[in-house]
């Protein structure tokens, strides 16, 4: 895909140091202002400490405190990322600079990044298809872990845990300077159990399933990480390359497998830790490469990348409809190579930053199994943007772009490995035809960033765009993990997307209030519909296309009553409507129903190395559905968070952060839960520790 982009920021700049305090997110007023002077959109940046006191278990949980970001929990120990209700493909993950690309189609597990390696995140919330080209339609996160030692060594050590799932883990780190050459290594080990609900039984295909000691049989897990970096930082010159990979196995709640799993001979109560079929594992290699060079007003940027990931779900061997009783247990495993190059030029002359840039990738993606979702897959993409960023004066400054972006689609055809009589002929069926799809789009934004006194006003808009994945194009067949039968489209259309996102905050002393209304427009929104039909025994959703109006709304307030004692409260509220196609009038599948959090914190010391903060998190019900969905009731919990660092001899740092998440053990279920549909709750009580010395 390629891509052209020209920038337009307002922005004003106040010499006054204030301080931003975003649930527990906390920036310096002159960082800040600097900070989102880079950008017309609305972006939040995480620093390592925010990370590190508010530890909740996995990467998108400890995030979730910011307003628009959501985690979609898969299972015991895993979660995706959402922000503004879109997820999945239409949300780039983004390494070091270097889009993340699993097999990220798939509902059932979490991100393949070591959450421990981590330095800071950056949270873009809206449309990012300038830079990121396709998949960054709904937002970006951005990671980043690439900071350079200063010290000839040092390093840290944390032990973590939950206590509903039982998780024990334990993270190391190192790292060293010596001159301008410099290394890091990295590693994470942690094992937990299946997790625990607040309820003694579900219902599901109105049979009653029994759970023992409220635990969902099957749910357990273990990840294993490890990286390695080298690099060289000079005033002019940095490069680094760095090798990571992430392995992760969990177990699938065996109920939801099927009935079937009534009449195995696995005793799944037999151990809390054990992982019996059906599981999955996950491995995902990275090799990527990083350099920078700049001399006087002109830099440039080269990244590039390979990544390999492999992923087998396994499961006791069982015929379904004409398929016969397979050979083994593998049941889909899925082999995806991708390698991306990118290379960016910023140049600086007077008033403009000019910068330009060109991105491809290439995915080479093969399957096995007796087991058929999606089938074998190449895809390619080239893109190029060119962007502006002016400086009016320093109040204001005005950004625009333009980007170009080129795909190609091949999709292979795929036959049943068993026969199916038509007719009465038996013959294979063809699940997947060939297919050869071309993309072009052309892209465009503009925005504006202004401040006045205490005020500063944001605003964006432009055009995005996402490729429909193959997924989308040529899936067809079982996920029982997610509990329905799922069909694609041959004929889906590039998404497109207009926007319009703005942001009003004001800042003094006492009070930090911020307001972000958005819009979005969808002429061909691609999405899974719900059906009536059953194939297999579950329920069908299929692939369509449908305009889609989506706009929201996220507002906070913080106050500071003295100086150790601050209240807070967020809210956010998210309307979507298909004004097109077979459910026109209806809102969007699993559609994310209104929330508000209200919480106070004591701040043990001004500088903000201790605090203990009680949240209350109330979630309306959502009656916005599209049929056969059903409604699901609102719902509250009350949180606890606390976090403390000691300063001790030779600068070692202690650090201890506490999370505890529904306290009163409260019954709920989540709209956007796929285990609602067969009546399995929310998680009930979870408090989860962590313990860190850095030298």
């Amino acid at each position: 895909m390629i891509t052209l982009l020209l920038a337009a920021t307002l922005c004003v700049v106040e010499p006054a140091d204030t301080t931003v305090i975003l649930d527990d997110v906390t920036i310096t007023g002159q960082k800040h202002r600097d900070y989102q002077m880079r950008s017309s959109q609305t972006t939040v940046q995480v620093s390592r400490e925010f990370l590190n006191q508010n530890f909740a278990g996995s990467l998108m949980q400890t995030l979730e405190g910011i307003p628009g970001v959501k985690a979609m929990t898969i299972g015991s120990g895993q979660s995706k990322p959402v922000i503004r209700g879109l997820g999945f493909n239409r949300l780039a993950v983004s390494e070091d600079g270097i889009k993340h690309e699993g097999q990220q189609w798939g509902d059932d597990h979490g991100l393949e990044i070591d959450q421990f390696a981590i330095d800071r995140a950056e949270v873009i919330k809206g449309p990012a298809a300038l830079l990121y080209g396709s998949d960054a339609i709904g937002g970006v996160l951005s990671l980043y872990t690439n900071h350079v030692p200063t010290e000839p060594f040092g390093g840290s050590v944390q032990l973590f845990g939950r206590t509903n799932n039982e998780q024990l883990g334990l993270s190391a780190k190192i790292g060293g300077r010596k001159g301008k050459f410099f290394y890091r290594a990295n590693a994470t080990l942690i094992d937990y159990a299946d997790f625990r609900v607040p309820t003694d039984s579900i219902q599901y295909y109105s049979y009653w399933i029994k759970l023992k000691d409220q635990r969902l049989r099957n749910t357990a897990g273990c990840e294993r990480d490890g990286s390695l970096m080298f690099g060289y930082a000079g005033y002019s010159f940095h490069t680094d390359v760095r090798v990571s990979d992430s392995y992760s196995k969990s177990g699938f709640f065996a109920n939801a497998h099927g009935l079937e799993v009534r009449l195995s001979d696995i005793d799944y109560d037999h151990s809390r830790r054990d992982i019996d079929l059906p599981y999955q594992w996950v491995n995902h290699l990275k090799v990527l490469s990083h350099t920078t060079w700049r001399s006087g007003d002109l830099s440039a940027e080269l990244n590039l990348a390979y990544q390999n990931n492999v992923r087998e779900e396994c499961s006791e061997p069982v015929s379904h409809g004409y398929m016969p009783t397979p050979d083994g247990s593998l049941e889909r495993r899925f082999d995806k190579s991708t390698y991306t190059a990118g290379a960016s030029l910023r140049y600086e002359h007077g008033s403009h930053a000019l910068q330009g840039g060109l991105s491809s990738e290439y995915q080479h993606n093969r399957r096995d199994g007796w087991g058929f979702i999606i089938p074998d897959f190449e895809t390619g993409s080239v893109g190029g943007y060119v962007m502006d960023r002016y400086t009016v004066r320093d109040n204001l400054i005005l950004n625009a772009g333009l980007r170009f972006d080129y795909a190609h689609t091949h999709i292979h055809s795929y036959e049943d490995w068993y026969t199916t009589p038509v007719d009465g002929i038996p013959v294979y069926q063809q699940r997947s035809e060939e297919q050869r799809r071309h993309f072009t789009s052309l892209t465009w934004s503009a925005g504006v960033n202004y401040s006045l006194g205490k005020w500063v006003m944001k605003g964006n808009v432009g055009k995005s765009f996402r490729v429909p994945i193959p997924k989308e194009l040529g899936a067809d067949g079982i996920n029982y993990h997610i509990f329905r039968y799922e069909r694609g489209n041959t004929q889906l259309d590039p998404e497109e997307s207009y926007q319009l996102d703005a942001s009003v905050s004001w800042v003094n002393d006492t009070w930090e209030i911020e307001v972000e209304p958005y819009l979005n427009y969808f002429p061909n929104y691609i999405y899974l519909s719900p059906t009536a039909q059953y194939v297999e025994g579950l329920q069908l959703y299929h692939y369509t296309q449908a305009r889609v109006l989506r706009y929201g709304l996220e507002a906070q307030a913080t106050c500071r009553l003295t100086e150790h004692w601050q209240v807070h409260m967020q809210g956010e509220y998210l309307y979507a409507r298909q004004k097109s196609g077979e459910k026109k009038g209806y809102t969007l599948p699993f559609s994310t129903p209104w929330s508000v959090d209200a919480g106070v914190k004591y701040l043990l010391d001004q500088q903000g190395e201790g605090f203990v903060g009680l949240n209350a998190h109330i979630v309306g019900r959502q009656d916005e559905i599209v049929p056969p969905e059903k409604p699901t009731d609102g719902y509250w919990t009350l949180n606890l968070s606390a976090g403390k660092n000691f300063h001790l001899k030779s600068n070692t740092t202690l650090s201890v952060a506490l999370h505890a998440d529904n306290l009163l053990n409260r019954r709920y279920y989540d709209h956007t839960s796929y285990y609602r549909l067969i009546d399995v709750p929310e998680p009930g009580r979870n408090v989860a520790l962590k313990v860190g010395v850095e030298f």
